[in-house]
């Protein structure tokens, strides 16, 4: 796409030509890991205790063998569609606007929600930690002041804020990798059960959260167009990462289980708990500080990787034409940077200060949304992998082949049908109730763009 250079040469430039290709490989993999750890994991072990009892790494390893292929799938189409939106850009590639609208559309959705409801749980966490927050006003002085700072590190351009993701993705990593080694020595193996399962509708119900835990890479890799030599860059990415973090999580679980045994699951901070047990006060309170950092740099990357989703919808005529500029002093989308990052902030403001019970039961609807939207979004994504590759799509370079044909997609599709399907009829009829909102905004925006000529 060609550049659009205002008069004077000042001011912004127009589509994924006037960014910057500053990511590389391991960037990119900090932004992947950086996002999937974020506040999840601070609080899984003990609902998976809780729901599973000695059995819950089970839930994980399950959990592991459903999103390996799904990683797979978004690396093969990561590689061939080169700019940015990641599963919007992938379906609509393969599958037409359509498609590509509602995956935007439920993944904008999704984050705005996940976004919220991270930065409300970092101020109880912060709370924890300074008592004086505790306090409705100065917690949403908190939040405001948290949403502000992680918007001045994504405005100054996509250097600094990969920069930043990647110290924050080193400065949680470090004490959770710490925890896990130092805490393999103390476990006590008889708190553990690889085989006694409670009953298979716990383990449904156990798969949702592993999988929203295991969730962060179709965020990470929606800046496609600002990665360098994407062909090879996002499947190095997505598959280390993922490699990663189930090691992690897996790790995580088997300490906190092994170390607090049946208390975990009425743990309300299970790793610094853990963090507690083994090393007293002070280990809980590096642990309670890493939640803070994991939870911030979470929120980074869920801006970073969502403002270039609005951007793109704004590029594609989805969103006023204005969301598809990229400032020109730093070549960043400006206005879908300051989108995203308000209406995440005013949701989180109303959660935390409960200004309204309506707004608080469509906070919870967005939540309920997201998980199912989710699923969607990566079944969107894997049927894209299958048929981009069948195809032989491919923008720049050589692109990562799926080894077995359709094998991977179809195994892909029927886990995560398999999790849908443990849904309630009241999250399936919100689900159900956005899409058919979104369908209507898409008809309503089809009829307003301008034809292009041929």
């Amino acid at each position: 796409m060609s550049e659009q250079r205002p008069a004077g040469g000042i001011g912004a430039l127009q589509g994924d030509a006037a960014l910057v290709r500053a990511v590389g490989s391991m960037a990119l993999t900090a932004a992947v890991i950086n996002i999937i750890v974020g506040a999840g994991i601070f609080k899984m072990p003990a609902t998976l205790s809780a729901q599973m009892g000695a059995a819950a790494p089970l839930a994980l390893i399950a959990g592991a063998l459903a999103i390996l292929p799904v990683a797979l799938c978004f690396a093969a189409v990561g590689s061939r569609a080169a700019a940015t939106g990641g599963p919007y850009t992938y379906a609509s590639a393969v599958f037409g606007p359509f498609a590509g609208f509602i995956a935007g559309a439920l993944m904008w959705i999704s984050n705005v929600a996940s976004s919220a409801g991270v930065s409300a749980a970092l101020s109880v966490q912060v709370a924890g930690l300074f008592p004086a927050f505790a306090e409705p006003g100065p917690r949403a002085g908190l939040i405001v002041s948290v949403y502000l700072a992680v918007f001045a590190l994504n405005a100054y351009g996509v250097r600094l804020g990969a920069r930043a993701i990647a110290v924050l993705a080193t400065l949680k990593l470090t004490p959770l990798f710490l925890l896990t080694g130092v805490g393999l020595f103390f476990v006590d193996w008889n708190h553990i059960s690889w085989t006694d399962v409670p009953s298979w509708s716990a383990m449904g119900t156990s798969m949702v959260l592993v999988m929203f835990a295991y969730s962060g890479m179709e965020t990470a890799l929606i800046p496609s167009g600002e990665v360098r030599d994407v062909s090879k860059s996002v499947p190095r990415a997505t598959i280390a990462a993922i490699l990663l973090v189930v090691l992690l999580y897996l790790g995580l679980q088997v300490v906190t289980q092994g170390v607090l045994g049946p208390a975990l699951g009425q743990s309300g901070v299970p790793l610094a708990d853990t963090a507690g047990a083994l090393w007293s006060s002070s280990g809980r309170t590096v642990l309670l500080l890493t939640a803070c950092v994991s939870m911030l740099g979470f929120l980074m990357g869920n801006l970073l990787g969502t403002s270039r989703l609005v951007f793109a919808l704004g590029r594609d005529g989805y969103l006023p034409s204005a969301f598809g500029r990229v400032s020109a002093s730093h070549r960043v989308p400006l206005l879908a940077i300051t989108a995203h990052a308000g209406l995440a902030c005013v949701l989180a403001l109303t959660s935390v200060l409960d200004a309204s019970e309506l707004v608080a039961g469509g906070f919870d609807t967005l939540v309920l949304i997201s998980g199912g939207g989710n699923c969607l979004v990566y079944i969107t994504v894997c049927l894209a992998a299958w048929r981009a590759q069948r195809i032989d799509l491919r923008e720049r370079g050589e692109p990562f082949v799926m080894p077995g044909g359709g094998a991977i997609p179809l195994i892909s599709v029927v886990a995560m049908v398999a999790i849908v399907a443990t849904l309630t009829a009241k999250e399936w009829l919100a689900l159900g109730g956005a899409l058919a909102a979104l369908i209507a905004v898409y008809a309503i925006l089809r009829t307003m763009r301008p034809r292009k000529s041929p």
